[in-house]
């Protein structure tokens, strides 16, 4: 990203801070890797960006999204200054891990993930550290995968359901079978999660699901029906919809619509942004008809695409979500009539 858009989305941010009154912000810097655009830039975006929004006396929390190979002390020194919370990218353990996230010459890169995780959480930028990010492998062991994970102390997990749709499904995840290997891999890492004397941490995708459950809006586009509240800034200045939707087919993030041109609020009224704030109106009869609805909230938009329908079916993981949140629904719905039956 040049300096001029980088000026630009941030005059746009405090542009729309300002038009809706927004005590605070958040901004992420994500990528491909983020960490590969140098200290330099990404001081000056910070910088930048919190200059102009503290000018409408807004407050901007920033995190970063790294897969870890190159937080080195120079990075950890810089966001330690700058206040930049740091998610990292890890598979669980060695094998696990190494099968997806190798060098181009093959090596699995556990062992430097591994390496700056230990500088991150080991010494005085603890503090700094949001948690990691894990995609499921359901090849994998999950309660290894989850142990391995812990050996971090990370202060939340998410577990990140592969990318795909009906037109071009996730790995083991055959459209339309009532199979549930998702939920199967999940569902054990939930039971110890749950099951724990002591505090662990936060699981993400559980923690959501039980506060659906106990009737709250989740802060999440993976389950519930809350609206939208992310646009994605793109290096040439692009305003586009989550990354996430690019798995669904060419385009699918467009909105044609640019920072040297637009502002934010014209996102807010595009078809494709309006489609993903009108909740269960936005949901498939097949949706509607379920009595999970307000919790799955037909699951991730992307995970909903196919070539014959677009965004207007349900998501393809329907069966791994509708058991998953039923499981954990049960366990809930047993311990708070333990509870009252023991007042």
């Amino acid at each position: 990203m040049s300096t001029a858009i980088v000026d630009r989305t941030a005059r746009r941010i405090a542009e729309h801070a300002l038009t809706h009154e927004l005590a605070e912000v958040e901004v992420v810097l994500h990528g491909g890797e983020p960490l590969l655009a140098g200290p330099d830039l990404i001081s000056y975006a910070v910088r930048t960006i919190r200059r102009e929004a503290a000018e409408v006396g807004t407050r901007v929390h920033v995190g970063v999204q790294t897969n870890g190979l190159r937080l080195d002390e120079t990075y950890l020194r810089l966001f330690d200054a700058l206040e930049i919370g740091v998610g990292v990218s890890m598979d669980g353990y060695a094998e696990g891990h190494d099968r997806h996230r190798r060098y181009a010459d093959g090596r699995g890169s556990h062992a430097a993930v591994t390496a700056a995780l230990r500088r991150l959480t080991s010494g005085p930028y603890h503090r700094l550290f949001s948690g990691l990010l894990c995609t499921v492998d359901v090849r994998n062991d999950p309660i290894a995968t989850y142990e391995a994970l812990l050996e971090f102390d990370p202060p939340a997990i998410d577990f990140l359901l592969p990318h795909g749709n009906w037109s071009t499904p996730p790995p083991g995840r055959v459209p339309g079978s009532a199979d549930t290997p998702y939920a199967d891999w999940l569902i054990p890492i939930f039971d110890l999660w749950y099951g724990s004397t002591g505090h662990q941490t936060e699981v993400r995708l559980f923690g959501e699901i039980m506060r659906l459950l106990a009737g709250r809006a989740s802060r999440s586009e993976t389950v519930g029906l809350s609206p939208a509240r992310m646009v994605v800034v793109e290096t040439d200045g692009s305003i586009e919809q989550s990354d996430i939707l690019k798995s669904s087919y060419h385009g699918a993030a467009a909105t044609r619509l640019h920072l040297l041109r637009d502002s934010f609020d014209a996102a807010l009224t595009h078809p494709a942004m309006v489609a993903r704030q009108l909740g269960e109106l936005a949901l498939a009869p097949v949706c509607l008809a379920c009595d999970l609805r307000s919790v799955c909230g037909g699951g991730l938009y992307a995970h909903r695409y196919s070539e014959a329908e677009g965004f207007l079916g349900a998501s393809v993981y329907c069966p791994d979500l509708y058991r998953l949140i039923t499981h954990i629904r049960d366990r809930f719905a047993r311990d708070v009539a333990a509870l009252k039956a023991s007042r």
